[in-house]
């Protein structure tokens, strides 16, 4: 996602998540609670795990970059629907 939506989810309608990975439990705790702050319900940040983990999410950027050329803007994001 880019840094409007990042601090503002609201700007993307439904429920779109941001992940977090990190292998520093308080350190995630805090990201968590300024996610909180800028409005992400705890539900909708999902910790992936360790640090090893970002690499997945960082693979999303190429795709990101395209759909940001499709679409013309960067108020998007990812949402996870379970079934």
């Amino acid at each position: 996602m880019n840094c409007d939506v990042m601090v503002e989810p609201s700007l993307v309608a439904g429920d779109h998540v941001v992940f977090v990975s990190g292998d520093d439990a308080a350190a995630k705790a805090e990201v968590s609670a300024l996610l909180g702050s800028f409005g992400w319900p705890a539900e909708r940040v999902i910790d992936l795990g360790g640090i090893d983990t970002a690499r997945g999410p960082e693979q999303y950027v190429p795709l990101w970059l395209r759909l940001y050329g499709a679409l013309g803007t960067g108020a998007f994001n990812i949402a996870i629907v379970l079934g």
